[in-house]
């Protein structure tokens, strides 16, 4: 069975630092799954970061009137990738969408490949980008022990409503998807 793509999920300094308003509280359970991950993906990972929009528009502009200390440019410290993937990230994909499926994210997945996604926030973009890559027909497993949520309920709710979707989208463990890489 392929490894497939890695994506690991907006890995970054506003979800891992405990003050931060969108901060996930089991950020360094998540960081341990998807260490344990990389090894076995080598060169078949990427990271991703959300980022602000320069202008936000629609209905991103009451979201940011609710965040507003999130309006800052893609290069401020709060969407840095935490120091331990700052290094080891060698593709990094920008956006300013929950969802990271994207064209840049689709052109490095196989057309009937296997998208694994690991990170935070499980009920925020994991979700988004697990339900637009099973829409483009992509076969995706959710790494459940490498991701983190707003909160222990709102991650298990998350996963729940994946689960949903199979086969399209399965949710897993790293133990399984190591022992399938195998």
């Amino acid at each position: 069975m392929t490894r497939g793509l890695l994506a690991v999920i907006d890995m970054q300094r506003v979800f891992a630092e405990p003050g931060s308003p969108w901060a996930a509280p089991r950020y360094a359970e998540a960081a341990a799954g998807v260490r344990r991950l990389l090894p076995a993906h080598r060169d078949r990972t990427v990271f991703t970061r959300f980022v602000a929009p320069a202008r936000p528009e629609g209905a991103w502009r009451a979201y940011y009137d609710r965040w507003p200390f999130a309006l800052q440019s893609p290069d401020a410290r709060l969407w840095e990738l935490t120091e331990e993937f700052g290094g080891l990230a060698t593709r990094v994909l920008d956006a300013p969408t929950f969802g990271k499926w994207n064209p840049s994210l689709a052109a490095l997945a196989e057309p009937e490949g296997r998208l694994v996604l690991a990170g935070v926030s499980t009920d925020c973009c994991v979700l988004s980008t697990a339900l637009a890559a099973a829409d483009a027909g992509i076969d995706v497993r959710v790494a459940a022990d490498a991701c983190a949520g707003a909160d222990d309920d709102a991650h298990a709710r998350a996963l729940h409503i994946m689960d949903l979707y199979r086969p399209l989208v399965t949710v897993t463990t790293v133990d399984e998807l190591l022992a399938e890489a195998q």
